[in-house]
């Protein structure tokens, strides 16, 4: 670990974090809180993802839809218009657009092997930008002058490491440069989760083998073909799963990697000394294990 102490992290001059866990429990408020305050650069995965290794997939389902519209295919074809994607820190609905949802077309779902194909896009595009992560940070005090680091870590960064080999390469270098602090949600919490997800499901990353288990089980106990599946009414289905899924892979990259803050502690920080206090905290707890 980067910092083995809570005296090693207090006394830093440079302090570098990846803030983990699911979507929902405050990594982005609060890596935007310290951004703000001055002095930390933020490093959104999620958005170098979307900006830099799935840009063109992006771009060209867009094209793709406008394509099916005779007065855009027009206009698309003589370069007299521009599709781009407008994905921000605060925006990410392009990336999830982009990643779908499996079955019926008429609800905007896809086929169930293309979504497989953009898992694996997403996938390998997580893992590059998480790679990137460390030479970000020497970038941000290179380049722009930032003592300190955030990495904003997608929601779905359990699923593409291995917490407990100390050879994966992606929590190797994440562990080198920063402190992983995962973020851990209560029963409520998640229980707001679902409910918010049930009111506004988005697609999301599935480790494969995972996934498949879970539209299997659906089509099992639907009886449904999957060209008629309900996109949304399957996301649904998957996503209290995904969360009994997560949480053990989350809670062995803190055990192993860095440390556990409880969302409700993150939810009262204020400041960026607030925030400080709380990963203090937490390092003298894993010390006295």
């Amino acid at each position: 670990m980067i910092y083995e102490t809570a005296e090693d992290w207090e006394r830093a001059p440079r302090k570098a974090v990846a803030l983990i866990g699911m979507s929902g429990v405050g990594k982005t408020r609060i890596s935007a809180l310290l951004r703000e305050e001055g002095g930390w650069f933020h490093y959104s995965v999620d958005y170098r993802i979307g900006t830099r290794y799935v840009n063109e997939e992006i771009t060209d389902d867009f094209k793709r839809e406008a394509m099916k519209n005779p007065y855009l295919r027009d206009l698309l074809r003589s370069d007299s218009i521009y599709i781009a994607s407008n994905l921000s820190f605060h925006n990410l609905t392009p990336l999830s657009t982009w990643l779908g949802k499996p079955g019926d077309p008429e609800k905007g779902g896809i086929q169930f092997d293309d979504y497989m194909e953009r898992q694996r896009l997403h996938r390998a595009a997580e893992i590059r930008a998480m790679l990137d992560a460390p030479a970000f940070i020497e970038r941000a005090r290179a380049l722009y002058r930032y003592d300190h680091f955030v990495c904003d870590t997608s929601g779905s960064l359990c699923e593409v490491v291995e917490p407990e080999n100390p050879g994966d390469p992606v929590l190797n270098g994440l562990g080198q440069s920063m402190l992983p602090v995962y973020i851990r949600g209560t029963e409520a919490h998640e229980d707001a989760l679902k409910a918010r997800f049930d009111r506004a499901p988005k697609p999301m990353y599935y480790q494969e083998a995972f996934l498949r288990a879970v539209w299997a089980d659906y089509l099992a106990e639907s009886g449904e073909a999957e060209a008629r599946v309900d996109p949304d009414a399957f996301i649904r289905y998957g996503f209290a799963r995904l969360l009994a899924h997560r949480r053990p892979r989350y809670q062995a990259i803190a055990d192993n990697w860095g440390v556990t803050v409880e969302a409700d502690d993150i939810a009262a920080v204020e400041t960026g000394a607030d925030f400080s206090r709380l990963v203090s905290a937490a390092l003298r707890r894993r010390a006295e294990r």
